[in-house]
């Protein structure tokens, strides 16, 4: 496919072709930025425990790339939501290495982020060049989200390493929290 794309219009694309003549089909899907397993779950119509018992695992951790089965067609899949904004957040495909090392540990916060054509999964960071995607991991839970580095920040508390944009920190997971202890991974830089 040549241009931009959603993930969440190819997410869509093969949750539509599932409902025709493929009927119960696992079908093969490549994880996009912004990803993660409970939205996978939500959009293919089971349970976050039946995508990982398909796909053998343990955890929730996905890594950009990654090659997971979603099941076929089922009554309550509605692909004509897979394109939401907040699916549509990146519109570039990032292969994250799953053995980068961690570059920074520390604790995220959110905010209302800066707007950026790319993406709604931004975030702030104090020295990592702008263009730059990272991995942002929540260590209690193992969730984790791509981010696009957009803007400077988080400023005044040591402790605190990025300040995610409020569609990044739903991802995660931490909008409860407000403050959650994440760990960081180089993806790609400019």
């Amino acid at each position: 496919m040549k241009g931009p794309t959603s993930p969440g219009l190819m997410l869509a694309a093969l949750l539509a072709f599932s409902a025709y003549g493929n009927v119960g089909a696992d079908v093969v899907y490549r994880v996009q930025p912004g990803d993660t397993l409970s939205l996978l779950a939500r959009r293919s119509g089971v349970s976050v425990a039946e995508l990982q018992r398909l796909n053998g695992m343990n955890g929730v951790l996905l890594m950009v790339g990654q090659a997971i089965k979603l099941p076929g067609s089922s009554d309550d899949a509605s692909p004509t939501d897979a394109g939401s904004a907040d699916s549509a957040a990146a519109v570039k495909a990032i292969t994250a290495q799953a053995d980068a090392p961690v570059f920074q540990s520390g604790m995220a916060v959110y905010y209302g982020g800066r707007a950026d054509n790319r993406t709604v999964l931004t975030a702030a960071h104090l020295s990592l060049p702008f263009g730059t995607w990272v991995e942002v991991t929540h260590v209690r839970t193992g969730k984790s989200v791509l981010v696009l580095i957009n803007d400077r920040g988080p400023f005044g508390r040591p402790d605190r390493i990025i300040d995610l944009s409020a569609a990044a920190a739903r991802e995660l997971g931490i909008m409860g929290e407000g403050v959650a202890p994440v760990t960081i991974r180089i993806a790609r830089q400019p």
